[in-house]
């Protein structure tokens, strides 16, 4: 036998925001002065509170499993910040807690999703939606929304989508790659659209709901008409810096919670115990941490907007949320320096990887050709050298 490994592993793409992210790596192994716009995470350390309580939970003891969906004092004080913050009512056995938020989204498409089912995902769309959705063997619908949306789909677009095989609709607000976030009255017109097919479930992916800049976060499980169709999810990765520590969640309804522990007591059992409590400080502790870091990102969203409309040929908007740029970057194709000609967003990526030494992802990752997404979850200093190095990077174009 020459090739074991399985069709559905073979069909599935490596993702591309970590294989960026380790070619910078490697660069930097060798001396390369690289600047990681790559990578999707705080570069803040995790507040003090939150590792005390960590510590403590080592001296407790808690190095035994924990149960399959969670703590119950976590899964109580998930319920307790979906009431306090977003005005939803839940019961901690409608919680699931996983290994991340990325492996709590998993589960609920791996449980909801059957072979031939269509999901549809409106793109730009994070990179592991489209392959999680192949690898429960469904077949995702792509609903474009450009610059010139704010990189938001309508509810005409929604309508036109579904069909009587569409099972499951994956909407990210605050979205990664755009940074766009969808108001109550846009998702009140999603909600209404959707309110009419009973039989397509919605997972309201909110992981970045805290790095907001636009006032406050809306949820999709806010409108009744389709509440007992909406599996959030959520966890503590980007609004406290813990994406190293793994703990994201689900909330659900309860038939979907019950079934998404059956599938996570046969694939993981339940999330590190040490880590588990130290969400539950994040919850339950000051969240001024939370709030220092939206300011920073704020910031850092203005610099870096402001610094990348001075570059000729990039084409931005203003993100409301997340800390991610999404310039459209078709301008540049065509072009070239020396023998390195730039046909796509691709090979501009590589470029300024290989001539600026700034890493950055092509769009055509997140389903969305012709633009980079850039990362400024970095310091301000970084994200200043990060545009004048593309700046005069782009410029040898010709």
């Amino acid at each position: 036998m020459s090739n074991p490994i399985s069709d559905r592993i073979q069909a599935l793409a490596p993702s591309a925001t970590l294989a960026m992210s380790q070619k910078s790596t490697e660069l930097k192994a060798q001396g390369v002065d690289v600047i990681n716009l790559s990578v999707g995470e705080p570069d803040f350390f995790t507040p003090d509170h939150i590792k005390a309580a960590a510590r403590q939970a080592v001296d407790d003891n808690y190095s035994f499993y924990s149960p399959v969906p969670g703590y119950p004092s976590l899964r109580q004080a998930i319920v307790e910040k979906l009431k306090r913050e977003n005005n939803l009512d839940y019961t901690p056995d409608q919680i699931v807690v996983g290994n991340g938020a990325k492996h709590a989204l998993c589960n609920a498409v791996m449980t909801l999703v059957n072979p031939g089912d269509e999901v549809i995902i409106p793109t730009p769309a994070w990179v592991s939606y489209v392959q999680m959705v192949n690898l429960a063997g469904g077949r995702s619908v792509l609903v474009p929304a450009t610059l010139d949306q704010n990189f938001k789909i309508t509810p005409a677009q929604l309508e036109q989508a579904i069909t009587p095989r569409t099972r499951l609709i994956i909407l990210c607000s605050p979205s990664n790659p755009s940074g766009s976030i969808y108001n109550r009255a846009e998702l009140q017109g999603l909600a209404d659209v959707l309110a009419r097919h009973e039989q397509v479930m919605i997972i309201a992916d909110e992981i970045y709901e805290h790095i907001n800049y636009i006032g406050g976060h809306e949820s999709l499980a806010q409108f009744a008409a389709i509440r007992d169709r909406v599996c959030i999810i959520n966890g503590v990765s980007k609004a406290y810096a813990m994406t190293g520590w793994r703990i994201g969640y689900l909330a659900a309804p309860l038939w979907l919670a019950k079934a998404v522990t059956k599938l996570q007591g046969q694939y993981t059992s339940g999330a590190s115990s040490i880590a588990q409590k130290a969400a539950e400080a994040a919850y339950r502790g000051s969240q001024q941490c939370v709030e220092d870091m939206r300011v920073a990102f704020e910031r850092r969203r203005n610099l870096i907007v402001s610094l990348f409309r001075e570059i000729p040929g990039m084409r931005v908007n203003v993100p409301d949320g997340a800390f991610y740029l999404f310039p459209e970057v078709s301008a540049f194709f065509g072009r070239r320096a020396g023998d390195t000609v730039i046909n796509d967003a691709g090979d501009l990526a590589m470029y300024l990887l290989n001539e600026a030494h700034v890493a950055t992802v092509a769009g055509d990752a997140f389903c969305c050709p012709g633009y980079l997404r850039l990362s400024y979850a970095t310091s301000d200093d970084n994200i200043r050298e990060a545009a004048r190095r593309i700046a005069e990077a782009l410029a040898k174009l010709a």
